[in-house]
């Protein structure tokens, strides 16, 4: 683990900043739910320029939450699960979002990823946020056993990570799953971690064994 950290300091963090808007970093990471980046982004910028406060949100019909998140997809769910989301924040939090795991998984569509996304990137706690780059990469490495479930893979990270390392995964694995370690077509031949890395061993010793 540590030589994986080091490796993603050097080459995939940057100073960390935390989100201001924290009721937008909450609702854009549901409208990410089973859906690409660039789909999340279209209805994500939608949405906020017609309602940008829990309250506004709220007020929307949910027909018309759907018209604005619908490139994201499953939009008649989210739509019913933002709603949701706005009305409690509102009324319950006087509009703050709420800052424990507890209270952000009591929220309607909330998961595990999403409520340590808005912990680890809006409020700075030091969490490992398991999206599918943090799940896939430590799988394919061998650091995580491939069929671990999300959270026994976040508290086998979080054992094996110091927490002031915390946010350089979070963030790192990230990049580094979109330029290299992708999901379909990974750049093993190039990869810095391909001979530590089970995955890359396996791949290269194929290809060159053709």
């Amino acid at each position: 683990m540590n030589t994986l950290v080091s490796f993603l300091r050097k080459n995939y963090y940057k100073e960390r900043l935390l989100v201001k808007d924290k009721f937008r970093l909450l609702i854009t990471t549901v409208l990410s739910q089973r859906t690409r980046d660039e789909n999340t982004d279209a209805a994500a910028k939608r949405l906020f320029s017609v309602a940008k406060t829990p309250k506004q949100t709220a007020r929307l019909s949910k027909k018309r939450l759907e018209e604005l998140i619908k490139s994201s997809g499953t939009y008649r769910q989210k739509a019913k699960h933002i709603k949701e989301i706005s009305k409690i924040i509102n009324e319950k939090y006087n509009s703050r979002v709420p800052q424990t795991r507890e209270e952000l998984l009591s929220l309607p569509g909330v998961g595990y990823k999403t409520a340590d996304i808005v912990l680890s990137y809006g409020y700075g706690v030091p969490t490992i946020a398991v999206d599918t780059h943090v799940n896939r990469i430590p799988k394919r490495i061998g650091i995580v056993p491939e069929k671990t479930k999300l959270e026994e893979a976040r508290l086998i990270l979080e054992a094996l990570t110091p927490k002031k390392d915390r946010f350089v995964v979070n963030l790192g694995l990230v990049r580094f799953g979109q330029e290299i370690c992708r999901p379909i077509g990974p750049k093993c031949q190039v990869c810095e971690l391909n001979r530590i890395c089970n995955y890359g061993i396996r791949l290269l010793r194929s290809k060159n064994n053709q």
